[in-house]
């Protein structure tokens, strides 16, 4: 399969002064502004829909939601932070309440909000209509931040596995959603080595 491209990511300079650049064409510049805007709605949703309590209102310190996201693509975004086949490896015979809302409703606020600044670092810095796109070495671990994320959201809504193929049947009705995750897959890994090099 010809996969598009971005015009390769390029690193010029080194250490904190490293700049990363690459051109993408309108078509690339809108698939990316669409699908990382539809990402950000979810999240933004998500975190709007965080119950209030008075403890927050009174210490400032945010809660969020103690139940996952029923959703099963933003539920891959904020997945459970304590699985139950993990207690005997932690040591736990049994844990009182639920350890899973406790830990989502301290900690879900802030990682929504690290990767709506993802999401908005890239949607900052793709140029509407295609172009140059410039990132430092901080933009660069963004992008890196929102690329994975919209791909662990395709990967959850078409099912990815180890036994999926590299493309579908152009006919499938999730060919092209198939198609974006490997693109991005490649971009994501194009900007990785440049970052690591």
């Amino acid at each position: 399969m010809t996969r598009r491209h971005m015009s390769g990511w390029r690193r010029h300079g080194s250490g904190e002064a490293a700049t990363f650049t690459a051109r993408c064409n309108a078509h690339e510049s809108e698939l990316l502004r669409s699908i990382v805007g539809s990402m950000c709605e979810l999240l933004t949703e998500r975190a709007e829909s965080a119950p209030t309590d008075d403890l927050a209102a009174i210490t400032g310190i945010r809660s969020g939601h103690s139940a996952a996201p029923d959703d099963a693509t933003l539920g891959r975004l904020l997945p459970d932070f304590h699985r139950p086949d993990q207690d005997r490896e932690i040591g736990c015979d049994a844990v009182n309440g639920d350890l899973n809302g406790a830990l989502r409703s301290i900690n879900e606020p802030q990682i929504i909000d690290e990767k709506l600044a993802a999401a908005r670092c890239l949607l900052g810095t793709v140029p509407v209509g295609g172009g140059e796109i410039t990132l430092t070495a901080e933009e660069a671990d963004r992008w890196l931040t929102a690329i994975n994320d919209v791909r662990l959201s395709l990967g959850a809504m078409l099912g990815i596995t180890e036994d999926t193929p590299d493309e579908l049947d152009p006919d499938h009705p999730y060919a092209a959603h198939l198609h974006v995750y490997r693109w991005l897959t490649e971009q994501q890994w194009i900007l990785v080595e440049e970052l690591m090099e």
